[in-house]
């Protein structure tokens, strides 16, 4: 079931992250994220209604608040991040997000294994080369590398905020209710904020309606990756649901080289592969 459940999450994880990427190439990223994600909000909140995950409310809940507060800003970067692109190198450092787990756990009084020791070193050295020398091929702007590490970092912290949300099946559906929420007034308000600033919050043609399927698809696929992930890590090892839903990068790539013909340079794809792989080393260490 772990393995199931994990797989579930790379799967959905890499088509919201292509999705969303793709979007932000035509429609501002704030505007992405406020709609998808309010769209997730209204799917669960019927959902909690129907399961009466009401009944869960407790001080745990202050923890998918404070997901929900840093949700926001790591989906900001990643996806602007992904607009830049390529997609191929992006995804893959997204990754890096599941040192934050392994950093709690230090914390907690954990000690890192060699194997752990040698994933950071591994994955700082494909951070590097994903920005490789601006020789040919597709060039990947500092911007990218700088904003997809900030995501990496809030993603990371989600997963181990909502980990601490709820402890049951009813109680997770009320978790990322509220995250949700939480994601939509916050992003809500830096919307707000950014076109009192004078940026635009929809494209010159208008609000994109035809992309709305689109736009419900990533806030529904982000979601329900977060809940087989919390379902994943509830029945078996933390560490063998990390490694396995950590694999997502491999979808978006996929859907990138597919749908986008993206072409890498060696030292990026080698880049991104080593930072894949350090992510790995990290959560099976």
């Amino acid at each position: 079931m772990t393995a199931f459940f994990a797989l579930a999450s790379s799967l959905l994880w890499g088509l919201a992250d292509f999705g969303g990427g793709l979007l932000t190439r035509r429609t501002p990223a704030l505007t992405v994220v406020v709609v998808s994600q309010t769209i997730a909000a209204a799917v669960l909140g019927v959902i909690v209604v129907a399961t009466g995950a009401w009944s869960e409310a407790g001080p745990l809940l202050w923890f998918a608040v404070a997901a929900g507060l840093v949700g926001p800003v790591a989906l900001l970067c990643f996806y602007k991040a992904l607009s830049l692109g390529p997609m191929g190198v992006v995804s893959p450092l997204g990754t890096l997000g599941v040192a934050v787990p392994v950093g709690v756990g230090l914390f907690l009084g954990e000690r890192p294994g060699l194997v752990q020791v040698a994933g950071v070193a591994v994955a700082v050295l494909g951070v590097v080369l994903a920005g490789g020398p601006q020789l040919r091929g597709a060039p990947v702007q500092r911007q990218a590398i700088l904003l997809t590490l900030i995501a990496a970092l809030g993603f990371g912290t989600v997963f181990a905020l909502i980990a601490e949300a709820s402890t049951t099946i009813t109680g997770l559906f009320l978790a990322l209710f509220v995250q949700r929420v939480t994601n939509m007034a916050a992003g809500g308000l830096a919307l707000y904020v950014s076109v009192k600033k004078g940026a635009a919050a929809v494209p010159e043609g208008g609000f994109p309606w035809a992309s709305l399927p689109a736009l419900a698809f990533v806030g529904l696929a982000d979601v329900a990756a977060n809940g087989t992930y919390s379902i994943a890590a509830q029945h078996g090892p933390v560490t063998v649901a990390a490694v396995l839903a950590s694999l997502y990068p491999v979808v978006t790539a996929l859907a990138a080289r597919g749908f986008l013909s993206e072409r890498l340079r060696t030292i990026q794809a080698a880049g991104a592969g080593l930072a894949l792989v350090g992510t790995l080393m990290l959560a099976a260490g």
